[in-house]
């Protein structure tokens, strides 16, 4: 029984996004698992609040991931 979660900072999906990431990411399981494990793969999103996530001590905000979506260094 798989369990597949996904880290994301607060704000940076939609919800829309957020169901697109769950439908793909089970897609993938299901490709080597099997359509026999559909419904017991689990995935979930977990959001962290803008600045609890961190690269190389550097605190990343949503504002930061919105840049870099949009091309932008952080």
């Amino acid at each position: 029984m798989p369990l597949v979660t996904v880290d994301v900072i607060k704000g940076v999906f939609t919800a829309k996004q957020k169901q697109q990431i769950i439908d793909k990411v089970t897609s993938a399981m299901i490709e080597v698992e099997g359509e026999n494990l559909r419904g017991v793969t689990w995935v979930r999103i977990k959001e962290f609040e803008s600045g609890d996530w961190a690269i190389g001590g550097q605190p990343l905000s949503t504002a930061d991931v919105q840049g870099l979506a949009a091309g932008k260094a952080a």
